[in-house]
């Protein structure tokens, strides 16, 4: 996997969906298909649940996804099933590609903290005590890549009305000032909602 398409979140390492969609290309993908097995309603908890399969030269792969407004951020809550839809096609590729380091868009709106916890064998309640860093400590971070910031660019033009200008008055900076995580975090809400 390219570096570009991995991004460090306290001390650990994750991937982005568009860098597993790329390398699947890049080995042969065939076909994704999703399809959604639980509607999101009062009665489940406003979760959706969708199934993704892929499709590689290599053979069939499949994914599971959920997603609910407790598991997202407010801004893709609205988008659920689209994000469960991300999630079980991240998954699947992971499987296709042979990657196993958790997707940044699987992450739950705690930072994905507990997701990657249950994934590592941990106890989660423990793991939920820790400090996340500060903005103090994470201001030093890398300016984002030219790579990131092409494709929130195009992310920008799909999804926020009115484009750039609107975008960077959300964010209060110019977009070519994001870091590397901050140019992720929006990369992962804006690809949730284009999904």
């Amino acid at each position: 996997m390219r570096e570009e398409y991995m991004i460090e979140r306290q001390g650990k390492r994750f991937v982005l969906y568009a860098g597993l969609l790329e390398e699947a290309h890049e080995r042969g993908l065939r076909s994704i298909e999703t399809e959604l097995l639980q509607v999101p309603g009062v009665e489940n908890g406003e979760v959706a649940i969708a199934r993704a399969i892929v499709r590689t030269e290599d053979g069939k792969f499949s994914g599971i996804g959920d997603a609910s407004p407790a598991n997202v951020n407010r801004a893709i809550a609205p988008h659920v099933i689209r994000m469960a839809e991300t999630r079980a096609k991240a998954r699947a590729l992971r499987d296709a590609i042979n990657v196993g380091v958790t997707a940044f868009e699987e992450l739950g709106d705690d930072g994905g903290e507990a997701e990657v916890a249950i994934s590592q064998g941990r106890d989660v309640r423990q793991d939920e005590r820790r400090d996340a860093p500060t903005k103090e400590e994470s201001r030093g971070e890398l300016p984002a890549t030219r790579k990131q910031l092409n494709y929130l660019e195009s992310l920008v033009s799909d999804v926020v009305e009115d484009g750039i200008a609107k975008f960077e008055d959300m964010v209060g900076k110019p977009i070519s000032e994001l870091t590397r995580e901050e140019a992720s975090e929006w990369i992962g809400r804006l690809s949730g909602r284009a999904a």
